[in-house]
């Protein structure tokens, strides 16, 4: 499915924005680990949180979770840590690109019995479930590479005999998402201590909590963008919180400084890789030049979201410079756009959402293979048509 979009001039709504899927995939296996489940409400309905939702519920020996990226992480070591229980974890043609080996090294250091099925370090894995146990040592880790690998590890943490100690290595990646981890965890009451680069969580079980997952701020990105980009805009979203454990809250500082109309934007994604794409089309479309740094993980998502990104805004006159596998530049040079340009999503749900942006100065845009939305936010070409914006389907 394709669509092609057109924005008026601006825009007045209130669009419907999903629940956090990192909040609910974090809280659907904590939940699952405690003693006595409680209530988790306002789940996300999409289809990462569906993988996560239905592989937690399933007895079948093969579990395939698709392109959700959490899940395979989240499950890897929560299956591990399932005495007993014996399965296959596998995923999309992509999801068998994506290293899995730091988190499965990790686990190998606890006691947990697992295999690969195909190339070292990848999925598939051959999972035997059995009780973790802790090492004399804090278990080291390098936290540069991805921080769901660290929060599967503190997420069994209680479940493993003798607790566990993390000592992260290397510059953090996405660090609000570990403090999001650790946040929930004692919400359940996990007990959690840290210091600095050390982590320790002590033994013992989850207690069954009542939750309300909150709006999910890098869906509420495209539509800040849009209010930027839109002067006149009143778009209202409900759901969000200002004290939010979800890092992307910052789209609200990283849109400020765009709007300061700097010689250059200079930004730092380490925190908020999830928004990159945002910022990087909306900078474009405002004319802004810009060096944003630390995306290195943008290499190993749902595509490779840096050479995603070059090459579908070169198709719109933007030629970007990428560095060092981390660092995405414009310098404000524009070249004449392709006459009828299609945006390829390359699976990528955040591809489509963020290239929607570009619409905004190309009336008539198409984005192909809009349906990859259904992976966070299934009902987003239905908010923007709800918006006034045309959204033609083809």
């Amino acid at each position: 499915m394709n669509v092609s979009l057109t924005f008026p001039p601006r825009i007045a709504c209130c669009p419907a924005l999903p629940a956090s899927k990192s909040l609910s995939a974090r809280a659907l296996i904590i939940n699952a680990l405690a003693r006595q489940q409680g209530h988790i409400g306002n789940l996300a309905r999409c289809d990462d949180t569906d993988a996560l939702r239905h592989a937690l519920a399933s007895r079948d020996a093969h579990i395939n979770v698709g392109a959700a990226g959490t899940a395979m992480r989240f499950l890897t070591a929560f299956f591990a840590a399932n005495e007993g229980r014996e399965l296959t974890l596998d995923g999309s043609p992509r999801m068998r690109q994506r290293p899995i080996g730091v988190l499965v090294e990790a686990l190998h250091r606890l006691g947990a019995d697992i295999s690969y099925l195909n190339a070292e370090g990848f999925p598939p894995l051959l999972i035997k479930g059995r009780r973790l146990a802790a090492t004399a040592q804090p278990l080291k880790i390098d936290a540069s590479v991805s921080s769901q690998y660290i929060s599967a590890l503190l997420m069994i943490a209680p479940a493993v005999a003798g607790g566990l100690t993390l000592e992260l290595t290397g510059e953090a990646a996405s660090e609000p998402y570990i403090a999001m981890t650790i946040g929930l965890m004692r919400l359940y009451g996990a007990t959690v201590s840290r210091q600095g680069a050390t982590i320790s969580v002590a033994e013992g079980e989850y207690t069954a909590a009542d939750i309300e997952i909150e709006a999910d701020w890098s869906a509420a990105s495209y539509w800040l963008a849009m209010k930027e980009l839109l002067p006149g805009s009143e778009i209202d979203l409900q759901g969000l919180r200002a004290d939010s454990l979800q890092g992307d809250s910052r789209i609200v500082e990283h849109l400020k400084a765009m709007a300061a109309r700097p010689d250059v934007l200079r930004l730092d994604f380490s925190d908020t890789p999830d928004v990159a794409q945002t910022m990087v089309v909306a900078a474009c479309v405002a004319g802004q030049p810009f060096r944003f740094t630390g995306l290195r993980t943008l290499r190993i998502k749902e595509t490779d979201r840096l050479a995603a990104l070059q090459c579908e805004l070169r198709k719109l006159g933007y030629p970007l410079a990428i560095e060092h596998d981390s660092v995405i530049s414009w310098d404000g040079t524009q070249y004449n756009a392709l006459p009828h340009p299609v945006i390829a999503t390359y699976a990528d749900h955040r591809m489509a959402m963020a290239m929607a942006l570009a619409a905004i100065s190309r009336p008539g845009l198409v984005i192909a293979d809009a349906q990859v939305v259904t992976k966070s936010y299934p009902d987003f070409w239905q908010q923007l048509q709800r918006a006034s914006i045309t959204v033609a389907f083809a």
